[in-house]
């Protein structure tokens, strides 16, 4: 059987709210490692990626492997009824067909228990070759979120380029232009999630839709940073980190200029 506690119930609000608009339904596989995610969403431009180690439950328990198949949204029904202090605690038989999820407040006055029936999703586990990527930016989170919401009012996509003098987000439409440098500035802080880092090794330009970004961007509030890995012409690996127990990648196939 399965049994994972989480002390930070509010972490599996966001994770599950930071998905479940690109992905309807997925398959949580469970092992001795901890509990992981792989989906692509319908169209089969962007997947996303998910892992939250065994270390960061506690206590963690899971007997043989086991994969869940779940709707998000019905979790996220589900997960709304707790408070954002509770802690959380999944739990699931071998053979079984519901998934249990026990909140209890922090002062211990008060424990809710729901059901979540399982579904039998067919899922290929899509293999994600190891990448050495040309550039790698670190920046803060909810820059890039607002930036991201505001180039979307110019246009539906946004080309990135990053070069040594900085990291360029550019939007071009009808009504006009847009365009937002970022200079590198040394380390970035992230306790404040403030500054931006670039590592190049050389300059890179690709172009991205912002419909998908911004469904990145909702899970910004797990991490004050975010780190874009960029190489021409191959997805683009975005990630945030799940405090100290795991991460969300996204990877999203770049747009082809049709003029070329």
């Amino acid at each position: 059987m399965l049994e994972a506690r989480l002390s930070q119930g509010s972490l599996l609000k966001k994770i599950v709210e930071a998905i479940k608009d690109l992905v309807q339904d997925a398959n949580f596989d469970c092992n001795d490692n901890g509990i992981s995610l792989q989906a692509m969403d319908s169209a089969h431009v962007a997947l996303c990626s998910l892992l939250l180690r065994s270390d960061g439950f506690e206590p963690y328990r899971c007997d043989r492997n086991l994969s869940l198949g779940i709707n998000l949204n019905s979790l996220s029904k589900m997960l709304k009824c707790s408070g954002n202090d509770d802690v959380i605690t999944l739990k699931a038989e071998d053979e079984g067909d519901k998934l249990t999820m026990l909140c209890e407040s922090t002062a211990q006055d008060r424990l809710s228990e729901y059901e979540l029936k399982l579904m039998d999703i067919d899922s290929e586990h899509l293999g994600i070759p190891d990448q050495e990527f040309d550039c790698t930016v670190k920046m803060s989170s909810s820059e890039f979120a607002r930036i991201v919401r505001d180039l979307a009012s110019i246009n539906e996509s946004v080309t990135i380029s990053a070069t040594k003098e900085g990291v360029r987000f550019q939007a071009a439409g009808e009504m006009g232009k847009g365009s937002i440098l970022l200079k590198p500035n040394g380390s970035v802080d992230s306790n404040a999630g403030q500054g931006t880092s670039i590592r190049l090794s050389e300059p890179v330009m690709v172009s991205l839709s912002l419909k998908y970004l911004n469904n990145f961007t909702k899970a910004a509030p797990l991490s004050e940073t975010v780190t874009l890995n960029i190489t021409n012409d191959v997805p683009v690996l975005i990630e945030f980190a799940v405090g100290e127990i795991g991460y969300i990648r996204y990877f999203l196939a770049p747009k082809i200029n049709e003029e070329e």
